[in-house]
């Protein structure tokens, strides 16, 4: 069994996300595309989802300085790397495939879903990879990407210290100039995801640190290449403190490291100086899109488990039956349970078109379309966050299917509930997603981002007459109202404007989430012109339609709040609670 919808992945990818406009003109077709997805699903098969549950309930162990992970790990993430998907997403010219973003992120989909503590090992490479491939000199190329491309290298984001959490104005980690143009590193990170194991010939860890002298707070921020190993193989002044231990994603390593104990951690700056935090957002931005995907996975793993299990479980009767002896029926003859997995459905699948979408203007922007750059920013908090709360939904609607055996390790859910209760902190709080989204991404450029997001919008409105058109237009039309006050109360007092930025980034997600049913509800429509009407585009259009009647239609509340800043939260004294 897979913990993926495969028909609905194909659909997302052909019918709704339209990969075939994406790869026209590349050496890849459908054919090509369907082949990467197969060996994908063959090794998540293989190795990612039948150690799922061991994986979970043996966590990596910290012994003697080591990181200590299962023995099944390394040959998944060794089948993952000889498949092609770590090289997938480079640049042929160190080594990679060159594949679009957006079959990258299909795949990786599939391992998500299938296993997303394993996954996190290349999640951090690939972006990791990525900063070095976009700012890193020709030789640190050769000396550290082109290894990571391969496999041999992995690599890691230190951001967190333990007295500084998100707030990386507040970071002590210090890099001092060596007479060589290196740097001396020293001091802590916490909460780095992957930052030791031994699945790897070396650990590239990308550091922020400040240079002594620079400006003050953010802007004296710098960024440095710090191998665990040196390139002339002495272990580089790198040490494992300990490992976090968190609910979920069990077997991602989870460290705390100190760099420079010993005063002997050589460090390369990548860049300019100073420059580092503006860099490392390149990172932090593909990171929170595939955060976002990650738990779309998640969401879409626990439907799957939970409609399987209802779908086989014989509990009760209805309540019209009279006779006691009759026999029980299952789970989806209960109405309250078909609610139950609609509304997961109704969240995962949208999730899903979202985070294809924004892979597919990464495509754009390489193909030279800068107006997709634009729509791309305004869109990743949403990206991030919208999933990471309302797929996280979905999987308590899973847990609530099974009723008493949902919360049980006999089944994955409690799994799925555990590893996703993670992501609305994973890469930037939901919190800071919305303050992102209200104090920066709508009011950058002139609004130039959110004026491309709502335009978006309404040409799919306008495209052709759809039933659900009108009200998703509707709630366009609240949003620019709403986005217009706000804005202008960010502008007059931003810590009073942006107290009610997290119920923005749902309102926003809401409409989003809507104009996705809309995309793929007409998607639906048009397959079934051409091939005929089916069970499956019959569950998209009954989805689409369950989510505009139910949870589009919380915006006009959640407008009614916002409209005026409602600051009762803000009010609140610390000595009333």
């Amino acid at each position: 069994m897979r913990a993926y919808d495969r028909e609905d992945l194909l659909f997302q990818l052909f019918d709704v996300a339209r990969v075939d406009r994406i790869i026209e003109g590349t050496e890849l077709d459908r054919e090509t595309v369907l082949g990467i997805l197969d060996t994908a699903d063959q090794i998540a098969a293989d190795h990612y989802l039948p150690h799922a549950h061991e994986i979970d309930e043996n966590e990596p162990q910290f012994v003697d300085g080591r990181a200590i992970l299962p023995d099944v790990v390394k040959p998944a993430v060794d089948a993952f790397v000889d498949g092609g998907f770590l090289a997938g997403p480079f640049d042929p010219a160190h080594g990679g495939l060159g594949l679009p973003e957006i079959v990258h992120q299909a795949a990786s989909f599939v391992f998500s879903a299938s296993n997303i503590s394993i996954k996190g090992y290349a999640m951090l490479t690939i972006g990791a990879g990525r900063l070095i491939q976009s700012f890193g000199t020709d030789a640190q190329k050769t000396r550290y990407l082109e290894p990571m491309v391969a496999g041999r290298f992995f690599g890691t984001m230190c951001l967190s210290e333990p007295q500084a959490g998100s707030s990386l104005s507040d970071i002590t980690t210090r890099a001092e100039p060596m007479e060589d143009g290196q740097y001396r590193i020293s001091g802590r990170k916490m909460w780095i995801s992957a930052g030791e194991h031994e699945l790897s010939e070396n650990i590239v860890h990308m550091v922020l640190a400040k240079i002594p002298g620079g400006p003050p707070g953010v802007k004296g921020i710098s960024l440095f290449i710090v191998p665990k190993i040196r390139l002339d193989g002495v272990r580089n002044d790198v040490t494992l403190a300990g490992l976090n231990h968190k609910m979920g994603y069990r077997g991602t390593t989870n460290c705390a490291l100190n760099f420079g104990e010993a005063g002997d951690c050589i460090g390369e700056l990548v860049g300019a100086p100073h420059q580092g935090l503006r860099y490392m957002f390149q990172m932090m931005n593909e990171a929170r899109v595939s955060v976002g995907m990650g738990a779309t996975a998640l969401g879409q793993a626990g439907y799957q488990a939970s409609l399987a299990y209802a779908r086989e479980r014989p509990q009760g009767r209805s309540p019209t039956a009279k006779d006691p002896a009759s026999p029980q029926v299952p789970l989806t003859d209960h109405a309250d349970i078909r609610r139950l997995l609609l509304a997961q459905k109704a969240a995962v699948e949208p999730a899903l078109a979202l985070a294809l979408y924004c892979a597919g203007l990464v495509d754009r922007h390489r193909a030279g379309d800068d107006g997709a750059l634009v729509l791309l920013d305004v869109l990743t908090p949403v990206a991030k966050s919208w999933p990471s709360e309302f797929c996280l939904e979905a999987n308590k609607h899973a847990i609530q299917v099974l009723g008493g055996a949902g919360y049980t390790r006999d089944y994955p859910v409690e799994r799925h509930y555990r590893d996703n209760r993670l992501n609305p902190i994973h890469e930037g709080t939901h919190g800071i997603q919305g303050m992102d989204l209200l104090g920066r991404k709508v009011l950058m450029d002139n609004g130039a981002g959110f004026a491309a997001l709502t335009a978006a919008i309404r040409a799919d409105i306008a495209a052709g007459d759809h039933p659900l058109g009108p009200g998703l237009g509707r709630a366009v039309d609240r949003l620019e109202e709403v986005t217009r006050s706000l804005a202008g109360a960010v502008r007059a007092d931003p810590e009073r404007g942006l107290a009610n930025a997290t119920l923005y980034l749902d309102f926003a997600g809401h409409v989003v989430m809507g104009w996705m049913w809309l995309r793929i509800a007409r998607a639906a429509d048009a397959r079934a012109a051409r091939e005929g009407d089916s069970d499956f585009l019959k569950g998209k259009q009954q989805a689409a339609r369950y989510f505009h009647a139910r949870e589009l239609v919380r915006t006009e509340g959640w407008a009614r709040t916002l409209i005026d800043n409602e600051a009762s939260a803000f009010d609140m004294q610390t000595a009333w609670f």
